[in-house]
């Protein structure tokens, strides 16, 4: 009877020992506080990688906010309200060329192409960029992004943006569909998923991608501060890991196995248009099939800057660039 007695004493102090164990496990989870720039199927195979529980895995638990502009994410990582934004990287140069003494650093590569598109008021089969002429374009926020990247595509295409062709760059971010819609402008570029549910509302026809006739620009990477970067250099490394096995699983399957995983990111959107959206950027190489942030991109996104008349000065590519994680990362 006593052995019984032992016997069930053990075996509760073991079931106690081992809820401790799983409970203190759960506890070490280390947060990482994520701003991305804005809430899009754009970035597919960070919602997998969450999805999935590949940041789990490595023992992360990730706090996500949203900046609404690049500006806004730089100003949560600066101030220290944010460990990680996932930015267009041209926020890290303007920062460095202010002369802050802790800049921002770049460690992973999410999409190497724009993820933005030209949406016209009515079919455009045959459209070609030189029909801007004299029309009216919602853009986007001097200095962001896809406002730079349009203004290159057009001097590419001969046409000067501001005199060949007007451009709104006024409106808020969230705001420039709805502006659309309501009658501004001839056009509009947008990012998903507001480009396809224009389409979808039969308010607007996709054109253009701004992707496909950029080419591969280094359009939106995950950075964080110097002083973050060499305190915690293993959460970064894990928080790489976890994003390149996001990338890697995009790479290797389907639009409709993607869009089923990331659908509870998108609880409001329809899953048919998820899997439009996802097979629209997968098609055109949107996402990097490594985090690794390559000079010749780095050069290029200076270039696009100087086009457009924001870049104070070229900066050196190995000052706000580290590709130690994402090297470590795909080993």
């Amino acid at each position: 009877m006593k052995k019984f007695h032992w016997i069930q004493y053990s075996f509760l102090l073991f079931t106690l020992l081992l809820l401790i164990c799983t409970s203190c496990q759960k506890k070490e989870a280390k947060v990482i506080r994520l701003n991305e720039v804005v809430h899009s199927i754009f970035y597919a195979p960070q919602y997998v990688a969450m999805e999935k529980g590949f940041f789990e895995e490595e023992g992360l638990e990730i706090e996500l906010s949203i900046g609404w502009g690049a500006d806004k994410s730089m100003t949560a990582l600066v101030s220290d309200n944010a460990d990680i934004a996932l930015m267009g990287s041209e926020a890290s140069i303007y920062v460095y060329n202010q002369g802050k003494e802790d800049y921002v650093v770049n460690f992973a590569l999410l999409t190497q192409k724009a993820g933005n598109f030209l949406v016209a008021r009515e079919p455009e089969p045959d459209f070609t960029w030189e029909k801007l002429k004299g029309k009216t374009i919602i853009g986007g926020r001097p200095g962001g992004m896809p406002q730079m990247v349009l203004e290159y595509i057009l001097k590419q295409k001969n046409m000067q943006p501001f005199e060949d062709v007007t451009i709104i760059t006024n409106l808020q971010f969230n705001s420039t569909a709805g502006a659309f819609v309501g009658g501004t402008g001839d056009y509009t570029v947008e990012f998903e998923p507001a480009a396809s549910t224009i389409e979808e509302e039969g308010s607007g026809y996709v054109v253009a991608s701004l992707g496909i006739d950029s080419g591969n620009v280094p359009y939106t990477a995950y950075a964080t501060t110097q002083e973050y970067l060499e305190k915690y250099p293993d959460r970064i490394q894990k928080f790489t890991n976890a994003i390149y096995k996001g990338l890697k699983w995009v790479e290797q399957h389907e639009a409709e196995e993607i869009a089923k995983v990331i659908q509870p990111q998108f609880a409001e959107t329809d899953l048919d248009l998820i899997t439009t959206i996802v097979k629209r950027y997968k098609e055109q190489d949107t996402w990097s099939p490594t985090p690794v942030f390559k000079k010749e991109s780095f050069d290029l996104l200076q270039d696009i800057l100087d086009m457009a008349g924001e870049l104070e000065q070229r900066i050196p590519y190995e000052d706000i660039i580290t590709t130690d994680f994402a090297k470590k990362a795909i080993q």
